[in-house]
């Protein structure tokens, strides 16, 4: 079992940056695959990057360039660092985790984090 908890939300204005954190528990941090999903209001969930166990990366075609996802796996945190952001950027933003090479599918992700609120102001 592995629990996901989400911090570093926030207001920001349009152009500013804000970096999002998700510690984990359990000892496989390191050989999970890790993702970020974001949420706006009457809208799907949808992706916004991942990070697999070897170090590949795969980011969503509206965050490229401005984002950037990591981890440290000595400390089981994947972190999302946000730039230029815009108010489209605007939802809440969910940690995924999944023992398994997914990708952008939420369906497939099993773990879940509770969610932080990023909110940008133009």
């Amino acid at each position: 079992q592995v629990q996901l908890v989400e911090s570093g939300g926030g207001l920001v204005q349009a152009g500013g940056s804000l970096r999002l954190s998700c510690a984990a528990s359990g000892r496989t941090f390191r050989s999970y695959a890790m993702g970020w999903f974001r949420q706006a209001p009457g809208k799907e969930r949808a992706f916004v990057a991942t990070s697999w166990s070897g170090g590949t990366t795969y980011y969503a075609d509206s965050v490229k360039g401005r984002f950037t996802i990591s981890r440290d796996n000595a400390k089981n945190t994947v972190y999302l660092q946000m730039n230029s952001l815009k108010p489209e950027d605007t939802a809440v933003y969910y940690c995924a985790a999944d023992r398994s090479l997914v990708i952008n599918d939420p369906t497939k992700y099993n773990y879940w984090g509770q969610g932080t609120q990023v909110t940008v102001s133009s």
